[in-house]
């Protein structure tokens, strides 16, 4: 017989859910510190323009670091929460000193590919264990996102 959680949800999905969830949080840690870097840094023509966007994208990558930790606690699991952790677990790595915009774009394009691709895994994954609450919150990122790699291409004339 299938053991559930609290939350009525099979144990051993939970926690495999609550895996990758973890390892989504790295990747959004390590593309959060990244942004905030290219706010503190961008320089050139279009500076103002970037400077607010980067902002904007920061906000938001901190707001959907605090859910996906959150979820992780619904789980009933731990979020990871040490920069080592993210920077060993994350596939989107650190980087320093962009302060040219089109490099910029094109890290936080590559950076979305990353995370859209992990958390269409995770959208699979909650289907399977019935999470209506990850599946929701997965589906809700990628929409979103999907519209600001649209944006950030055509920006790079892409």
């Amino acid at each position: 017989m299938t053991k559930l959680n609290s939350i009525g949800l099979d144990e051993q999905l939970a926690k495999e859910l609550a895996e990758r969830l973890n390892d989504l949080l790295a990747n959004y840690s390590i593309f959060y510190m990244n942004t905030r870097g290219f706010h503190w840094n961008i320089s050139g023509d279009k500076f103002f323009e970037l400077h607010i966007k980067f902002e904007e994208l920061y906000n938001n990558l901190i707001l959907k670091i605090d859910e996906v930790a959150e979820r992780v606690l619904t789980l009933g699991h731990v979020p990871m929460h040490a920069y080592a952790d993210y920077i060993a677990a994350s596939e989107i790595r650190a980087v320093k000193n962009i302060s040219e915009g089109k490099a910029a774009v094109q890290y936080i394009l590559d950076a979305f590919t990353v995370i859209i691709t992990k958390q269409r895994y995770l959208l699979e994954l909650s289907a399977k264990a019935n999470d209506e609450g990850t599946n929701a919150l997965m589906s809700d990122y990628i929409r979103e996102q999907e519209k600001l790699v649209w944006m950030y291409r055509a920006y790079l004339g892409k």
